[in-house]
């Protein structure tokens, strides 16, 4: 079992991708990823102002979203970026971008819940990969498109492949959760923003590309 902290080495990534290396959330990893949550709830708490989770995006930045809103306005992040198109990303390919994603938020930087991080690492461990469009990234703030298609399985939405390789069988995520055993992530204040940016497809391509099987 590889635990995910603050380092993680290629030969680490290969095993995971490639092999099928299970993975789970170092302690100390978990501890500090829910110390700067809740430092993002007592900003919420208080009622500040906070680019993304109490307000909109973009040209929006300066809309104030009402408490009521805020799971919404991350479902329509999401689905306003999930617009991949062409063939889908090998499996080794998306599990090398969750295995990134879920190490990238566990340095505690991003403000998500530990629970984000340990739904990416529940779809790697159960053989449930998002189908992710090889083409349509957008890379302003990170490889938006491919990164969203991920983050729609993750809340049991679009499309996701079980197993991998030879025999794998391709469903509604909903139903593969089901399949797999997985519950489904409920997406809160900036879940669906820091699962949608930074790297992830990015460099999990190039390093798919660039070792030799």
């Amino acid at each position: 079992m590889l635990e995910i902290d603050d380092h993680l080495t290629l030969a680490a990534l290969e095993e995971v991708s490639r092999r099928g290396r299970r993975v789970s959330l170092a302690p100390a990893a978990r501890e500090r990823v829910a110390r700067n949550r809740a430092f993002v709830d007592d900003l919420l708490a208080r009622g500040e102002t906070v680019y993304g989770l109490t307000t909109g995006f973009g040209r929006f930045a300066s809309t104030r979203i009402d408490d009521g809103q805020v799971r919404q306005l991350q479902r329509n992040l999401i689905l306003s970026h999930a617009v991949g198109v062409g063939e889908p990303f090998p499996t080794e390919v998306v599990r090398g971008m969750l295995l990134l994603r879920a190490q990238s938020l566990a340095l505690g930087a991003s403000g998500v819940r530990p629970v984000v991080v340990e739904r990416l690492l529940d779809l790697l461990n159960a053989g449930v990969h998002p189908v992710v469009p090889s083409q349509g990234s957008v890379g302003a703030s990170g490889d938006l498109a491919p990164l969203a298609h991920v983050a729609l399985t993750l809340i049991g939405e679009g499309e996701a492949e079980l197993g991998g390789g030879h025999g794998h069988f391709f469903f509604a995520a909903s139903e593969a959760y089901g399949h797999a055993g997985v519950a489904a992530h409920q997406q809160h204040s900036a879940d669906a923003a820091h699962v949608t940016q930074y790297l992830g497809e990015g460099l999990a391509f190039r390093y798919d590309h660039g070792v030799p099987s």
